[in-house]
């Protein structure tokens, strides 16, 4: 087992990341103060590990509520099924909720867990590549609108987060793809050295090497919890964890959610950013093409697969976190490894991206 710890002062948590944690209860009860435990999972995750879970909590009095699987079920509607389910059961401050499952699993009952009672304990358990890489660290929680998507969250860190690799043996491969969307995402911008080592083992971590997605997770968990640790309330730093991401997430909203996974969209969406980085003047012709490459090798899409008029698009992409004043905020990259959140870009460069990603 391989350790981290992100440092938010009295906020910090460790990170476990290995094989066969789901089998080693101290990690969890090390980390649970009260009696009363909620665990939240979906219908793909629990005939597959509610009941192991289950059996490392036996000496506590434990609830599960099992949500329907899918990012179109990421609502106020179903968050309001773990508000029943926690009030039926006469839950008090002293709770912790698990999130076992993938990212939007982790987001809803992160989001419950900020708001039940002003704010109860959680615990992360990913069992998605995306959510041991990306979801499950940092204390983003909320939900998404038919208006757009993660608009309704807040910021709650957890306990602590255990990330058993076993887990991924039962992830379908889109799935798993999916994931390495925001692995690679790491290596574009901030990291040179892991780009390079992605692209060197991507073979191997296709094949689900056990060795190399453990220091994959590391590395990207690391990578995270770094610029976390800099900037939790995302007010400067911590937004270049958003590279694609405007982009990716239009598509999402535009076409529908779960039509296109989130990392199949962030995977189409950092290639724009990347194509609009060599636009402006920033990049080479050669930095796109490697992009295009390493995400094809990890199975992911590079355009956009259904019809979006380019207003439709750009539409979307208004309605976005990270819009300020109304003035759309990118991630671009200045060059491998150094990305840079930028909003002088050139409006017809950026309308020029997005029709030929659109057509």
């Amino acid at each position: 087992m391989r350790q981290l710890n992100l440092d938010l002062g009295e906020k910090s948590y460790p990170i476990y990341i290995g094989q066969g944690l789901l089998s080693q209860s101290e990690l969890l009860t090390e980390h649970i103060s009260g009696k009363q435990i909620m665990i939240v999972t979906n219908t793909t995750v629990a005939p597959l590990y509610l009941a192991q879970v289950k059996s490392l909590l036996a000496d506590y009095q434990i609830s599960t509520v099992i949500l329907p699987d899918g990012e179109q079920y990421k609502t106020l509607d179903t968050v309001n099924l773990i508000f029943s389910a926690l009030l039926e059961a006469r839950f008090d401050r002293s709770c912790t909720l698990v999130a076992l499952g993938g990212g939007v699993v982790g987001d809803m009952t992160g989001f419950a867990a900020a708001s039940y009672q002003r704010g109860v304990n959680f615990i992360q358990i990913p069992t998605t590549l995306l959510s041991q890489v990306d979801s499950s660290v940092g204390g983003k929680t909320g939900v998404n609108h038919v208006l757009g998507k993660n608009m309704i969250g807040a910021f709650h860190q957890p306990k602590c987060v255990v990330i058993d690799v076993d887990t991924l043996d039962t992830l379908e491969d889109r799935e798993y793809s999916a994931g390495m969307a925001e692995v690679i995402k790491y290596g574009l911008l901030g990291n040179v050295d892991f780009l390079h080592y992605l692209q060197n083992n991507i073979e191997s971590l296709m094949a689900r090497d056990k060795t190399i997605i453990i220091e994959a997770v590391y590395q990207s968990c690391e990578d995270k919890a770094d610029i976390v640790a800099q900037d939790e309330l995302e007010a400067g730093k911590r937004a270049l964890l958003n590279l694609g991401h405007t982009f990716g997430h239009a598509i999402e909203n535009t076409l529908g959610y779960g039509n296109y996974l989130h990392g199949e969209a962030i995977s189409v969406g950092m290639l724009m950013a990347v194509r609009l980085s060599q636009l402006e003047g920033y990049v080479s012709d050669d930095v796109v093409d490697q992009t295009q490459d390493l995400l094809e090798k990890s199975n992911l899409p590079t355009s956009i697969s259904g019809k979006i008029t380019a207003s439709d698009f750009m539409a979307a992409m208004s309605v976005d976190k990270k819009v300020i004043d109304g003035n759309i905020r990118l991630i671009l990259l200045k060059e491998l490894g150094d990305a840079f959140i930028c909003d002088d870009y050139q409006q017809p460069l950026l309308n020029q991206v997005i029709n030929d990603f659109c057509q």
